[in-house]
């Protein structure tokens, strides 16, 4: 998508995205024109009366623009001790999202953005030939979301259909995804900031480092014919967060099994909670710790050598005998 940028007095440059712009164009209101380049030049950290103060607008008419602004999707309006504070969706930082349901659009508003030409057409003709369907009503409207609600730029939702169809593939033996499939990866890009293509290359090479991981730790596991189910892959992307590669992970498997006869989930993850804790990741340093606590063992386990008396000695014990039988008769 292409970028339009003002470049204020001194360092500071403000971006708009031309799906922003376009939002503006239409919606035709210079209020809110001016109201949204203070938010972005603010960073959404004044009020709404410091804005009233700041643009020479009247209470009315600020709370009217944000109001649009707010119904256009591009500010969050957050209500903070009897003030409103705003954040701009073109921020820097994502709009932090929980699970919900994308908003719902008329086909008149997606009209708008169908026309021959527009961004969002080429969008809809790009997503068709990549899973070789023409698009429901319904996916056409969740795409709609996806670009409009969850403000994903146009390459960037290329790029999630290309990695979902990628993962369809591999788990359903060639299957395209559905649209209600990738609008789920969405909701996940978004949170995790994916929000340009620089991102989504080092986004996709860390889901890839994963998924070799996982692959590693399944095989040590000896798990075959499935995939880990939700549970499971929490315990496996935490012991991979720690640092636990599949052979440091295959020895703790093996002493979870010889110790409780099955692959015990919890049992085995307090085995790698406590090797984390003491620092000890690889094999090389958990097989030397084992030696260490063996060789400690050993030794605490030795008999004290049995004590040899020469005749001094015997000499002593004796008097040393007398001596109490005497304070006994006494």
């Amino acid at each position: 998508m292409s970028e339009i940028k003002f470049t204020l007095p001194g360092p500071d440059t403000v971006t708009l995205t031309g799906q922003t712009i376009d939002k503006l164009i239409r919606a035709g209101d210079g209020d809110a024109t001016l109201l949204y380049l203070y938010i972005l030049r603010t960073r959404g950290l004044k009020t709404s009366e410091e804005a009233s103060k700041a643009l020479g607008k009247g209470p009315g008419a600020i709370a009217s623009a944000m109001a649009l602004l707010s119904r256009l999707g591009l500010v969050q309006i957050e209500t903070n001790q009897g003030e409103d504070s705003f954040a701009s969706h073109d921020a820097a930082e994502p709009p932090q999202l929980i699970d919900r349901e994308l908003r719902r659009y008329s086909i008149d508003e997606i009209k708008a953005d169908l026309e021959v030409g527009s961004v969002f057409h080429s969008l809809v003709d790009e997503t068709q030939r990549s899973l070789d369907k023409l698009l429901s009503p319904d996916e056409l409207e969740r795409l709609y979301g996806i670009y409009d609600d969850l403000h994903m730029p146009p390459e960037v939702i290329l790029q999630l259909i290309t990695h979902c169809i990628s993962e369809s593939r591999s788990r359903s033996g060639g299957r395209k995804p559905s649209v209600r499939y990738i609008e789920k990866a969405a909701y996940t890009w978004v949170r995790e900031g994916v929000l340009s293509l620089d991102k989504a290359e080092v986004y996709l090479k860390t889901l890839e480092a994963r998924k070799s991981a996982r692959g590693e730790i399944k095989h040590a596991l000896q798990i075959k014919d499935r995939e880990l189910s939700e549970t499971e892959k929490r315990y496996v992307d935490e012991w991979i967060a720690m640092g636990f590669g599949g052979a440091a992970v295959g020895i703790a498997f093996d002493r979870t099994v010889v110790n409780t006869g099955k692959l015990a989930w919890s049992y085995m993850d307090k085995i790698m909670k406590s090797w984390h804790g003491k620092g000890l990741h690889s094999p090389q340093e958990i097989m030397q710790m084992d030696k260490k606590a063996e060789v400690g063992g050993n030794i605490s386990q030795q008999k004290a050598p049995e004590q040899k008396f020469g005749a001094a000695d015997q000499e002593e014990i004796a008097r040393m005998q007398r001596i109490l039988k005497k304070i006994v008769e006494d």
